[in-house]
C-alpha cells in the first residue's frame, strides 16, 4: 500500500475535534492509491483536471465525494456536473451562470464555493473582498440566478511561504470575510482553506475543510 495510513490516521484524529472535512487530493495518483485510502475509510477526493476526473469516476465506487479543486473552464462544467460533490474553485460570475445553467440541466444543484484571492502571488484564481462582496448581493437580491447551485462558502490558498504569520493573516482575512458574508448567503457552511503543508494552522484559523494530498499519497510525479 502507497498510501500513508500514519499520517491519514494522525490527520483524521487531528481534524475530528475541529469537526473538519479532509479531502484527500488524488490529482496524478492512480485508481489503486485512491481505492487503498476509501477501503480506510476515506470518501472525499479532490481532483484538478476534468479528463483525469471522468477516468477515475468511473472506475470507482459511486459513493465517493468527488471535489473538483482545480481551475475550472467554464466550457467543461457540462462534463461533471451530473455527479461532482463540490466545486471548490468559483472565481467568475460567468462560470457560476454555467454550473447553475448544468444543473438545471442534470435536474440537480450543485454545491459550490467561491474562490478568494488571499495570496500575494500573481498566479491564484480568485475574486478579491470587493468582488465577492458585489456577487454575493447579486446572489442574495436574484440578480444572479442560482436556483441550481448552493453556494456553501469560501475556499483560499495561502501564499507558499515559511514565514507562517504571514500565512495566518491570510487565513484570518479569509475567515472573517467568511463570517461577515453568512448573513448575506445564510447557505454558507463551508470554509475551504489549508494543504499539506498549513492545514493545521487553517483549522486554527477557522477552517472546516482541509486538502491534503502529499501527506497522504507522498509527492506528486
Amino acid at each position: 500500500m502507497s498510501v500513508n495510513q500514519l499520517n491519514y490516521g494522525k490527520i483524521i484524529e487531528e481534524l475530528r475535534s475541529s469537526n473538519a472535512t479532509l479531502v484527500a487530493v488524488s490529482k496524478t495518483k492512480p485508481v489503486s492509491d485512491i481505492k487503498d485510502l476509501y477501503e480506510l475509510g476515506q470518501k472525499d477526493f479532490g481532483e484538478n483536471y476534468v479528463q483525469e476526473l471522468l477516468e477515475k469516476e468511473a472506475a470507482l465506487p459511486k459513493n465517493i465525494r468527488w471535489h473538483f479543486i482545480g481551475h475550472l473552464q467554464s466550457n467543461k462544467v457540462k462534463y461533471i456536473a451530473a455527479f461532482v460533490h463540490l466545486i471548490h474553485g468559483v472565481d467568475s460570475e460567468k462560470l457560476l451562470t454555467e454550473i447553475n445553467k448544468q444543473g438545471r440541466k442534470n435536474n440537480r444543484v450543485i454545491n459550490c464555493l467561491l474562490q478568494v484571492h488571499i495570496a500575494q502571488e500573481e498566479t491564484k484564481f480568485g475574486f478579491d473582498a470587493n468582488e465577492i462582496n458585489v456577487l454575493a448581493n447579486k446572489v442574495a437580491s436574484g440578480e444572479i440566478s442560482s436556483e441550481n447551485v448552493n453556494i456553501c462558502g469560501l475556499m483560499g490558498m495561502a501564499s507558499f511561504s515559511n514565514d507562517m504569520q504571514k500565512v495566518r493573516s491570510e487565513f484570518e482575512s479569509l475567515s472573517t470575510l467568511y463570517k461577515r458574508l453568512q448573513s448575506t448567503i445564510p447557505s454558507f457552511n463551508t470554509l475551504s482553506m489549508g494543504m499539506s503543508s498549513d492545514y493545521e494552522l487553517a483549522v486554527a484559523c477557522g477552517s472546516n475543510m482541509v486538502r491534503i494530498g502529499s501527506l497522504l499519497f507522498g509527492a506528486r510525479t
